[in-house]
């Protein structure tokens, strides 16, 4: 397969308005009127007026104002799949940056395999990365990790980047959707997780591929505006 060139204009989006840019609030700024509008995520209505509650960038889509943050943040939740990354091996257990606030801690007794004590880095050392799930999280917000699944293994082949993680279900698209399409415009095998990692393998021009459709969609603020790019495919 030749090398791919994504069909998608140089300019952002900024309210259907072609060549606008986008508008960045502070929490507490006012928004304007609610009249005839609906609140959406990071905005509140308060006599009469909308409010930003984040740090980030107005979007209108559909009658309803909302704020998307300028800098998403993955918080993790028990049964969300994940890429992680091995920072640090103990006698019994691994510590994974799960690009969240707090590591997460993958006990030896939920590893894949029989690890006898003191040898964890005969299975996973540093900077190894590895497919998980987070088995819980605890109201000390430690993030227990578990590799025993379906599909969750040590990463061994292909590469990762990464999309801020409110952009993950945009990539994915309804029941998989766009991902499928990205798979086949690209001709790589592509999985995508909940902390926003993203892995894809292939040969050398399917991975090109898969790297000029990231790079191209970490430019984007919202997930209209992936969503915007992927149907422009």
């Amino acid at each position: 397969m030749g090398s791919f060139v994504p069909a998608i204009g140089e300019k952002r989006m900024s309210k259907g308005q072609s060549g606008a840019e986008q508008r960045l609030v502070t929490p507490g700024e006012a928004l304007g009127s609610s009249s005839g509008l609906r609140n959406g995520s990071g905005v509140i209505e308060k006599e009469g007026q909308f409010y930003s509650t984040k740090l980030g960038y107005l979007h209108s889509h559909n009658q309803t104002i909302s704020v998307t943050p300028s800098n998403s943040s993955y918080m993790p939740q028990s049964g969300d799949f994940i890429i992680g990354y091995v920072v640090e091996a103990r006698s019994n257990l691994w510590f994974l940056q799960i690009n969240g606030p707090f590591q997460g801690l993958l006990p030896m007794s939920l590893a894949p395999w029989k690890v006898e004590f003191g040898e964890s880095r005969k299975h996973l050392d540093i900077g190894d990365a590895v497919f998980a799930r987070v088995q819980e999280v605890d109201e000390s917000h430690n993030v227990v990790l578990t590799m025993k699944g379906v599909g969750l293994r040590r990463i061994s082949e292909g590469a990762i980047d990464s999309l801020p993680a409110h952009l993950i279900g945009a990539f994915l698209g309804k029941q998989n959707a766009n991902i499928i399409k990205l798979r086949d415009a690209t001709n790589a095998r592509i999985i995508a997780t909940d902390n926003g990692k993203i892995w894809f393998d292939g040969d050398v021009d399917s991975m090109r591929n898969v790297r000029t459709l990231i790079a191209t969609f970490k430019q984007c603020i919202h997930s209209d505006e992936l969503q915007s790019l992927i149907d422009k495919l």
